[in-house]
């Protein structure tokens, strides 16, 4: 059974581990084996001949009389033990005294190591789904939660472990995210091939900067946000957002952020409602491009012990600075099914329709499209890939070209996140994404490989 150092903040989050502690496919010591005593050195200062058992009690002395840097490095020479209920045992101790001492971070990742070797561990991941949710990433500790109860936890165990995702709210005031990658794209401008474009007055010949154009950029994204409590089941978030590409011609930059204030609503046990009213803006070259003011309503749902349902509806205005005739309404819906298939595996399933009005009808569209995704852990790896289809037609034919906008997008990706490398809580990703948009208006038909190198979090 697993250890215990401390009580974890939590009544229902400690009865679930309790009793999940009692499942089999939990980190443990191995039963003690006869060892020869131990052996004081020659000059008084050190003991060798010491048992795991004998370590493990010094450690948590050490740890409860607050000489963490001690336990600390006895836990952690433990975890490079030979046997995988040794090691795991002395990740999960560590893990436990970061927790207690407020090093998430650190405590997320000792969890982490434990489940990419014993990915059945439900004690662990409740454990990883409570430290998730002190760092405010409550996304994410459900999501752990949901692989907790893909793995078949005991009726007595699900039900607590029920009770504590329905009260599952982060604390965390303020928080954050970042992702940095250099990105090779064969196409930066998703642009067309082709030298010349048929019109209804002759072919138009394309400059070279007008096809398609291939680079290595940098790219960054990342949020801030604050979570303000109203009451216990009602929070005010707002939220700064911003993602670029930048390339050494900077003429094929591409930048945009935004602004969002908007609520959270636990409305009850299985129900998130999140209305939200914020502006995004575009820059392109370095020029603005376009301004969309919205407002968005997302609904998020928990479907059984395995699945959520998210469903959101927005609703914008866009200016086009550089082509006023694009101007118009943004109408999106979405939904989201996402599973948990095992404690190493998930897939999710997306829906999206769209409808863009234009004061100029060849550029108003309408869209639909779906999105399939897997992902599953193998050992410090986690492989994920996705594939889209989305249909799109135009109102009416922009007045140059002869024929009404028609086209199929077509996306395939492929990635992984590797924990074998692990600095300062981040691992690297790399992506690999093919697309194809056939589309009967020839400056929107182009096809594009590009390729992600970056940084993500390790947990």
């Amino acid at each position: 059974m697993l250890s215990r150092p401390s009580l974890m903040s939590g009544a229902l989050l400690a009865c679930a581990a309790a009793q999940a502690a009692a499942q089999p496919a939990q980190p443990e010591v191995p039963a003690a084996q006869p060892a020869q005593a131990p052996v004081l050195s020659s000059d008084g200062r050190a003991l060798t001949n010491l048992s795991a058992a004998q370590l493990f009690d010094i450690a948590d002395q050490a740890r409860k009389a607050g000489h963490d840097p001690d336990a600390e490095a006895i836990y952690k020479a433990l975890s490079q033990d030979p046997a995988v209920t040794m090691r795991s045992e002395a990740r999960f101790r560590l893990g436990m005294m970061y927790a207690d001492r407020k090093r998430y971070t650190d405590a997320a990742l000792a969890f982490r190591a434990i489940l990419d070797e014993q990915p059945e561990a439900a004690r662990v991941r409740l454990e990883l789904a409570r430290v998730l949710t002190a760092m405010g990433d409550e996304g994410g500790a459900r999501a752990q939660l949901r692989q907790a109860q893909a793995t078949g936890l005991p009726p007595e165990v699900a039900l607590v472990v029920d009770r504590f995702q329905a009260a599952l709210r982060s604390n965390k005031t303020f928080g954050g995210t970042f992702e940095a990658a250099v990105a090779p794209d064969s196409n930066i401008n998703r642009a067309t091939d082709a030298k010349t474009l048929d019109t209804v007055i002759a072919p138009l010949t394309l400059s070279e900067d007008a096809r398609r154009q291939s680079g290595i950029g940098a790219h960054l994204s990342g949020q801030v946000y604050a979570r303000l409590r109203l009451s216990p089941r009602l929070a005010l978030v707002p939220r700064l957002s911003g993602d670029g590409t930048f390339y050494r011609r900077s003429e094929f930059n591409d930048v945009s952020g935004s602004t969002l204030l908007g609520l959270e609503w636990q409305a009850n046990a299985k129900d998130r409602v999140m209305p939200s009213a914020g502006a995004t803006w575009r820059t392109y070259g370095g020029h603005p491009y376009a301004r969309t003011f919205s407002t968005d309503l997302r609904w998020t749902h928990v479907l059984g012990r395995r699945a959520q349902l998210d469903t959101s509806f927005s609703f914008g205005t866009t200016s086009y600075l550089q082509n006023a005739l694009q101007d118009g309404q943004l109408y999106n819906f979405g939904l989201t099914l996402e599973r948990a298939v095992s404690a190493r595996s998930g897939v999710a399933v997306s829906l999206s329709a769209n409808r863009q009005t234009a004061r100029d009808r060849g550029y108003a569209t309408a869209s639909g499209g779906l999105t399939l995704i897997g992902w599953r852990d193998m050992g410090k790896t986690t492989i994920f890939l996705n594939t889209t289809a989305r249909r799109l037609e135009s109102d009416a034919r922009i007045s140059l070209f002869p024929d009404r906008r028609k086209e199929w997008f077509l996306r395939a990706g492929l990635g992984a996140t590797f924990r074998q490398i692990e600095i300062a809580g981040f691992s690297p990703v790399v992506r690999v994404a093919y697309e194809r948009n056939v589309s009967t208006v020839g400056i929107y038909d182009y096809h594009r490989v590009n390729v992600d190198f970056g940084i993500t979090r390790a947990f």
